[in-house]
């Protein structure tokens, strides 16, 4: 995040290659619906469409994916698709985790575990484990997430240090802010994605989603491939990033 008087470096404002991708992954159930399956169905097929994906960004050498995977506003679905979906989960990690960790990916899980199954938490907790080392695409997959929730944390931990005169409230600025959210030393996205034909941000990310250059395609996840992505980074890279700036200010930076 940039202070108020400060210009963004070139790479900030570079559109050639998105350095962290977030995706809402919206349409597993239509895809389903549409060929008149269960919607178990789409979710397992939305899991294959998370592999490709991946392994397309770790191709690329992209530095992060953020993928929002269960919403903390998911929990008012019916109950047996909630149910199936943390089996789902589990069941996804511990057995892709071996082959992310050979691939060199580092897996981290963000949101709100308190309300998670057991076995759940336990699957997130043995891929971050396994996979804290490695240097190759950050994986971050959001369950239980909600942008709000992200922001009140963070306020709540400058709460209690402005509580403990561990610092004044008065000192208290953006950049406090966000050393406290999810995925602090990551680069804010550059480029959001939201599948399925939906036009919204649904409460993720909100604080790092400031300045990211949005895209929405109606393509439903499961049909999301390799060819999909690109298009989607071709739109990012016919952008200019200003930043609040204007374009001269932007291209006289470029040019420098």
């Amino acid at each position: 995040m940039h202070k108020n008087n400060e210009f963004p470096d070139k790479a900030d404002l570079s559109c050639d290659l998105p350095q962290h991708i977030a995706i809402i992954m919206d349409g597993n159930g239509r895809w389903a619906k549409l060929r008149k399956w269960p919607r178990p169905l789409g979710h397992r097929e939305g899991v294959k469409a998370v592999k490709r994906i991946v392994q397309c960004c770790a191709k690329k050498k992209i530095k992060a994916l953020t993928l929002f995977a269960f919403s903390s506003e998911n929990w008012r679905r019916p109950g047996a698709e909630v149910k199936l979906l943390m089996e789902l989960l589990a069941f996804t990690m511990k057995h892709e985790v071996k082959d992310l960790h050979q691939n060199n990916v580092r897996v981290r899980f963000i949101g709100d575990r308190s309300a998670l199954p057991d076995r759940l938490g336990l699957e997130f907790e043995r891929a971050e484990q396994l996979t804290t080392a490695n240097t190759g695409l950050n994986l971050n997959v959001a369950v239980n997430y909600g942008g709000q929730w992200d922001i009140t944390q963070a306020v709540q931990q400058l709460a209690r240090q402005v509580e403990a005169g561990i610092i004044k409230a008065a000192d208290i600025d953006a950049a406090h802010i966000a050393q406290r959210l999810n995925l602090a030393d990551l680069p804010e996205p550059d480029l959001f994605i939201r599948t399925g034909g939906e036009k919204r941000i649904s409460n993720f990310l909100l604080w790092q989603l400031a300045y990211t250059e949005l895209y929405f395609t109606d393509t439903l996840w499961p049909d999301f491939d390799e060819a999909s992505l690109e298009a989607a980074m071709l739109s990012f890279s016919m952008r200019q990033r200003r930043f609040g700036m204007t374009g001269a200010q932007v291209e006289q930076i470029q040019g420098a």
